[in-house]
C-alpha cells in the first residue's frame, strides 16, 4: 500500500503538467424515447422502477446495520453497512444529494450493484437527512464539509487495510470530491466517483429558478418538510414558519444563511462549496465525474471550470439529464455499470 507521504508527493509533482482528461462519449447511448433531458431525471425514481430496485436492493437492506459516527465537536452522522455474502476485498461509501437519504432509490440501485459484486457497502446520510434531524441541533449547510471527511476517515478506519472507495451523486459528488481535494485523507482511500455533481452552486441555484419549475418546487417541497421537522426536534432553536411563506429558494437560503450561519452573504456562502476555478488543484486520489451535457441542473459550460488535474477524468455523454443515466427500464442503469467500473479499475492502479 503507498504511503501517505508517497502519494502527496506524487500528486504535487503530477500538477506541473496537469491536463484535463475528458471524454464526451463515455458509451452511454440510451434508445431515441430515453433521450429527453426531463425524463431522464425524473422516470427513474417513478414505478415500476421503483419497485424494481426495491427489489433488487432487497439482500442489501435486509443485512444493514446502523453506524452511528460521532465526530466529536463536529457532530454525529448516521450510516448504515450491508456486508456481502461473499466479500471481494473492497469497501464502497456512498453519498446521497441534497433532500435524498441513504434510501434514495439511485443509491439503493448502485448499493445493490456493488453489493452483488461482493462489495461492502456503507451508505451515508448528510447531516438532517433521512430523518436524522434528533441528532445534531445545529442545521444542515453544504458547507459542512468537515464533519463528512470526518465521517469518511471513521469509515475508512473500520474498513482495517481494505480499499475504501467512494461514489456520490449531485451535492454528495460535490461534498465527496471536496473531501478528496482535502488534507489528511485516509491512507486506504482508494478514488472517488461523482455522478452529476454540482459545480457552481450560484449557477446551479440560478438554473432551478429559470428552468422548468417542478425541479425548484420539489425542492421547496422537501426542504420545507425537513425544516418543520427540524423545527419539531428542536421547538428551542428555530422557528421557520415566516420563511417558509416564501416558498422561493434563493429567499430561503438567504435568511437561513443570514441567520444560521458566519457566512456574510448568500453569495459567499454559494462560494463556499462550489468546486470549480480552483477548488479541485489540491486532489489526492483519482477522480471520476459523469455529467451530462443536457443536465437541467448544472449548466453544461460549468464542466470546463473545473481545474485541470492529472488525478480527474471526466465522462460528459450527450444524454442523461440529472442523475439519470437511464439506457434499460429495469436493472442496473449506466451510472451504476460505470461506477463498478471505476471502482475496479481504481483497485486495478493498486
Amino acid at each position: 500500500m503507498e504511503s501517505r507521504s508517497g502519494r502527496q508527493q506524487q500528486t504535487r509533482s503530477a500538477l506541473e503538467p496537469a491536463t484535463l482528461s475528458a471524454t464526451f462519449e463515455g458509451g452511454f447511448n440510451p434508445p431515441a424515447w430515453l433521450r429527453n433531458a426531463h425524463l431522464q431525471s425524473i422516470l427513474p425514481s417513478l414505478p415500476p422502477r421503483r419497485w424494481n430496485v426495491w427489489r433488487r436492493s432487497q439482500r442489501l437492506r435486509a443485512v444493514a446495520t446502523p453506524w452511528l459516527l460521532d465526530c466529536g465537536q463536529l457532530g454525529r452522522l448516521q450510516a448504515w453497512h450491508s456486508a456481502p455474502a461473499q466479500p471481494n476485498g473492497r469497501w464502497s461509501l456512498l453519498l446521497h444529494g441534497w433532500e435524498g437519504s441513504v434510501d434514495s432509490l439511485y443509491v439503493l440501485s448502485l448499493a445493490a450493484e456493488l453489493h452483488a459484486h461482493g462489495y461492502q457497502v456503507v451508505r451515508l446520510n448528510l447531516r438532517d437527512h433521512g430523518g436524522t434531524h434528533a441528532l445534531n441541533s445545529e442545521l444542515f449547510h453544504s458547507c459542512r464539509l468537515p464533519e463528512v471527511a470526518a465521517a469518511v476517515r471513521q469509515v475508512a478506519e473500520r474498513c482495517g487495510s481494505a480499499r475504501l472507495y467512494m461514489a456520490g451523486f449531485s451535492l454528495g459528488g460535490n461534498f465527496l470530491l471536496r473531501v478528496a481535494a482535502g488534507d489528511a485523507l485516509p491512507p486506504n482511500l482508494g478514488g472517488v466517483v461523482a455522478i452529476s455533481p454540482v459545480i457552481d452552486p450560484q449557477r446551479t441555484l440560478c438554473a432551478l429558478e429559470k428552468g422548468w419549475s417542478l425541479y425548484h418546487d420539489y425542492f421547496v417541497l422537501r426542504w420545507s418538510r425537513s425544516l418543520r421537522l427540524k423545527q419539531r426536534h428542536w421547538p428551542q432553536h428555530y422557528r421557520f414558519e415566516a420563511l417558509l411563506k416564501s416558498r422561493d429558494l434563493r429567499t430561503m437560503t438567504a435568511e437561513l444563511v443570514r441567520r444560521h450561519t458566519d457566512f456574510s452573504s448568500c453569495e459567499a456562502y454559494l462560494e463556499g462549496y462550489s468546486i470549480a476555478a480552483e477548488r479541485l488543484r489540491t486532489l489526492q486520489i483519482p477522480a471520476r465525474v459523469l455529467i451530462a451535457r443536457d443536465d437541467p441542473m448544472i449548466p453544461s459550460d460549468d464542466v470546463p471550470r473545473m481545474a485541470q488535474h492529472p488525478l480527474l477524468a471526466i465522462t460528459s455523454p450527450a444524454y442523461g439529464g440529472h442523475c439519470g443515466f437511464m439506457d434499460r427500464f429495469l436493472g442496473p442503469g449506466f451510472a451504476d455499470r460505470f461506477t463498478l467500473a471505476q471502482f475496479d479499475s481504481f483497485a486495478g492502479q493498486g
